[in-house]
């Protein structure tokens, strides 16, 4: 399993990944989830994955390909990622992809009880069109994150939510929006063992067509220490600070 948020704002994009494929009380393997693509100068896509990692790899494959032919022939391949006009597009291009991967080794996948599917967050911009984050479902189709709905997740993702939906908002800065997705891995990993660090992250302001920041934090990184001390002091604290019962102040 494995845990990808992506969150839009207004300034630009912050994107995370976890880096953990495979858990267990004597096996644990890691892999990277965050793969990055600048075709031309005009365009910059970052795609995070999750699913079956034979899937998700060779989808990368795939898409890496194409760019290369594309390249040596000057010819779009499918509406690769060179060619594309709008992020929309991109996005859907990604999704048949996957489709393809997966039809490939569906059946042999199915016989075992195994499943080739696979979900991609696809963060980016293109030339002066506006920056945009979409999730890719592993039927093919998207959906775009909005100012309504401005952070989209894949992978293990619901002990990571309640921070995002409780302190994020589109005007937060690329800085504090970055610290909030750090702490949504960080609480996800102390509650599911599938998910774990190397935690890596891209900072894209919008605009530059280019990532600002990028860090990638091991499980020894003193900061993954501080913040969730800090966390956790603030969320102590904001207990004791809860309305009294009744029954407390007889």
């Amino acid at each position: 399993m494995t845990y990808c948020v992506g969150y839009w704002l207004e300034e630009g994009l912050v994107m995370v990944s976890d880096s953990r494929t495979n858990a267990g009380v004597d096996y644990i393997s890691t892999y990277s989830k965050m793969h990055v693509f600048q075709p031309a100068p005009d365009r910059l896509f970052v795609l995070m994955a999750a699913g079956n990692l034979a899937t998700t790899q060779a989808v990368v494959s795939w898409i890496r390909r194409d760019l290369e032919r594309s390249f040596e022939s000057g010819n779009a391949a499918r509406g690769d990622l060179r060619h594309c006009d709008y992020l929309f597009e991109a996005a859907a291009y990604v999704g048949q992809v996957s489709v393809a991967v997966q039809k490939q080794n569906q059946e042999a996948l199915r016989s075992v009880g195994a499943s080739s599917e696979a979900t991609f967050i696809l963060g980016g911009q293109i030339g002066a069109e506006p920056h945009g984050l979409y999730l890719i479902y592993p039927q093919g189709n998207a959906i775009m994150a909005t100012r309504d709905t401005p952070y989209l997740q894949i992978g293990e993702s619901k002990y990571g939510k309640p921070p995002l939906d409780n302190v994020g908002h589109t005007h937060l800065s690329l800085d504090d929006a970055a610290r909030l997705c750090i702490m949504s891995q960080v609480l996800t990993q102390r509650s599911n063992l599938s998910v774990g660090p190397p935690f890596e992250l891209v900072v894209i302001p919008a605009g530059s067509l280019s990532i600002a920041e990028q860090l990638k934090l091991e499980a020894d990184d003193p900061m993954l220490t501080a913040m969730i001390d800090t966390w956790s002091d603030a969320q102590r604290e904001a207990l004791y600070r809860l309305p009294r019962f009744p029954w407390e102040t007889r």
